[in-house]
């Protein structure tokens, strides 16, 4: 009877000490200040709507008004604070995610010129050290250090690097601030010293003339940030002395640069969303004018690459998903002129091509999964690279080299790591070069991966990628992790992320939504999620989270949905349009002030978008948009939980987007639901930079979702 006693009394003790917790849980919660900043109405008026925004004074676009530093900083502090009220496990998941990475680590070197070149992360350091060695030498020379670059700095990216036809020589393109302002600098790699020459302002872009005399550049708007002009600088010389090349007036456009594959041409590309043309002068006279291959038309994408003595192009002219032409350079810019070598086909998406001197092979994507063809120079299939993963990606590794008899690929799938390979274009022989090591007990089939097929309200069947770990799948008990993106044509494709597994080996179902608005199965899928059928993309995204439940993927309670950038104006939508059917939500960098952004011009990226998401200044197209512009439909609902995360020196999506979307969803939600935001006050659109800094995020993230989770279970 004692015993019985005691075994009562320790359960009774242990329920009071539980509930006690909880209590004191909640209070703390309770006693817990968010942010309450200040309301000031500015209005708007468009087409006979007004809208009132209530924290529009945030914007702040020097990024130095004390209340508006302070506002954010008082975010991060109020984030702090929610955490240290319970389950914490930053530290540890930082710990967990870092520990299955090598910390010493070469990529696979890629044969350019004389050398081979590749990037060695050391241990303890944050950037990469980049290495070249002679083809068939063992001996090794460090061409650049990033750690040295980067210094003390709080933000540091490296964007791009070339090296120049003569191989003594690297430019290279760094940003100190995460705006993307990229400042150009040349390195002689003999005496390892800078020159003098800086080149500020450009959007990282770079090509060498063939007789490494001349840079060309691409520079930025100061205030729009558009690359909008191609320059030519001469070595030893100042900026100020640096000659236009060309000129896009039309703002809906943006410039590109790059040097041909074969080095034979200095590449311009001029792109909107829906038109594209291409300018070419000759790497052995830089001093030359542009030759345009065609001239921009309305609705015509296209592209080139210049192979021996003819022109390849990848075009979208009377072929919704592109097919491959061949031309001359003299007759190019009539279309009659181009020969079809690949046709066009309806339920294949050509994305991308390489040419070799006996061969083109080809990317394409066949039932929203990427295959790699090759071809002969006339076009004759020869054969198909085979994968088994249900669901999976592969693309183009670095090629640099038109003369080559491989060609490099990588290959993953959500359970199968980055795997980089070579591929003999002769034989057909493929040979792994290396396979991104994972630390620990990893283990590719403790894991299943799926790709299903769910019927939407319109009758659409959308693609799903689905990972999970066997030995934790109960069926209607586990959590559910949606992820989506769903615009741009861009293609979320199901590969492999070590950071992942964290959530996996708690029994978190992970799923990506391939919504319309991408490009997975084809054109017509971008198309049928864009302008005026936009709402599909969040509809798609609803009926997929709805259907897994259906199909037993998930706990109804238990169910979290997360995107970035474009990606956020999702899971700013959908929380809209369906409040209760997700527990948390993450937010990443959230574009969700469609209207306002949209409506002005001199905001980066706005001009160039408006055949994505329309112009507000055209009345229907505003009433479209006001149907799902994320801050404009809040209202007095039962929001979940929400994270958002912001970069002040963003230059895609403005920092104040998400500081304005928090202040008012705390104004109008009706849960106790936390709402926090991180904003990162010493990066941009991509975060943190360095190799281990940036996975803090990914980190607090996690934490977010286990301890939103456990109150669940």
């Amino acid at each position: 009877m004692r015993s019985n006693n005691n075994k009562l009394i320790f359960f009774l003790l242990v329920c009071f000490l539980f509930i006690g917790s909880n209590e004191l849980q909640v209070r703390d919660l309770k006693e817990l200040n968010p942010p309450n900043p200040k309301k000031e109405a500015v209005k708007f008026e468009s087409h006979g709507v007004i809208r009132v925004d209530d924290y529009y004074w945030m914007r702040d676009d020097t990024r130095k008004k004390p209340e508006v530093i302070d506002h954010l900083k008082s975010e991060n502090k109020f984030l702090e604070q929610w955490f240290e009220t319970g389950l914490d496990q930053r530290d540890q998941l930082f710990e967990e995610i870092t520990s299955r990475i090598p910390k010493k680590e070469d990529s696979v070197p890629i044969p350019l010129g004389s050398y081979e070149y590749f990037r060695r992360y050391e241990p303890e350091n944050e950037h990469a050290i980049y290495i070249r060695r002679k083809l068939n030498s063992k001996k090794e020379e460090i061409i650049l250090d990033v750690n040295k670059l980067a210094g003390k700095s709080e933000f540091y990216n490296l964007s791009n690097w070339s090296i120049s036809p003569s191989e003594d020589l690297m430019a290279l393109a760094e940003d100190i601030t995460g705006r993307r302002k990229y400042e150009v600098r040349i390195k002689n790699l003999n005496s390892g010293k800078f020159f003098n020459d800086s080149i500020k302002n450009t959007s990282g872009d770079m090509a060498w003339s063939l007789d490494g005399q001349y840079l060309f550049y691409v520079l930025r708007a100061p205030k729009t940030l558009l690359p909008f002009k191609v320059y030519r600088h001469k070595l030893g010389e100042r900026q100020s002395e640096d000659h236009l090349v060309y000129q896009e007036k039309d703002t809906t456009f943006n410039v590109t640069l790059g040097n041909s594959r074969s080095m034979k041409y200095i590449e311009i590309n001029v792109s909107s969303t829906t038109s594209s043309e291409t300018l070419l002068i000759d790497s052995n006279f830089p001093e030359s004018s542009p030759i345009k291959i065609l001239a921009r038309e309305e609705d015509h994408l296209y592209s080139i690459e210049d192979d021996s003595e003819r022109l390849l192009i990848l075009t979208n002219w009377k072929a919704k998903n592109f097919r491959l032409m061949e031309t001359n350079l003299k007759n190019s810019s009539t279309k009659k002129n181009w020969k079809e070598l690949v046709p066009h086909r309806e339920d294949v998406l050509l994305q991308s091509f390489l040419a070799y001197p006996l061969n083109i092979v080809l990317l394409e994507r066949e039932q929203g999964l990427r295959q790699i063809r090759i071809m002969d120079r006339k076009g004759q299939f020869i054969r198909k690279i085979k994968f088994n993963d249900p669901a999976y990606s592969t693309y183009f590794a670095s090629n640099p080299e038109y003369e080559s008899k491989k060609m490099y690929f990588g290959y993953t799938s959500m359970r199968t790591p980055d795997s980089i390979y070579s591929y003999n274009l002769a034989t057909g022989r493929r040979k792994l070069l290396k396979q991104l090591e994972v630390l620990g007990t990893f283990s590719p089939s403790t894991y299943k991966v799926e790709r299903k097929n769910i019927k939407v309200r319109d009758g659409t069947l959308v693609p799903v990628s689905l990972v999970y770990r066997r030995d934790k799948f109960k069926k209607g008990k586990n959590p559910l992790f949606v992820y989506g993106y769903g615009s741009y044509g861009y293609s979320v494709d199901p590969g492999f992320n070590s950071n992942r597994l964290s959530l996996l080996d708690r029994g978190f179902v992970f799923t990506i939504a391939h919504v319309r608005g991408g490009q997975e199965l084809g054109r017509q899928w971008y198309e049928d999620g864009k302008m005026f059928n936009k709402l599909n993309t969040f509809y798609d995204f609803i009926d997929v989270t709805k259907g897994l439940i259906k199909q037993g993927y998930a706990d109804t309670e238990r169910v979290y949905a997360a995107g970035g950038s474009a990606g956020g104006l999702l899971i700013g939508a959908v929380l809209n349009m369906e409040p209760e059917l997700y527990n948390g939500v993450i937010a990443n960098v959230p574009f969700v002030d469609v209207i306002t952004t949209m409506s002005d011009p001199s905001i980066p990226l706005t001009t160039g978008e408006y055949d994505e998401w329309g112009n507000p200044e055209n009345k229907d197209e505003f009433e479209y948009i006001m149907q799902y512009s994320p801050y404009d439909n809040i209202d007095h609902l039962q929001y979940p939980s929400i994270l958002v995360t912001a970069g002040l020196w963003d230059s895609q999506v403005q920092y104040y987007e998400p500081a304005k979307y928090v202040a008012k969803l705390r104004e109008f939600n009706q849960s106790t639901h936390p709402i926090l935001m991180k904003v990162n006050l010493s990066a941009g659109h991509s975060g943190l930079s360095g190799r281990f800094a940036s996975l803090a995020e990914v980190a607090m993230e996690y934490a977010f979702l286990l301890r939103i989770d456990k109150e669940k279970r």
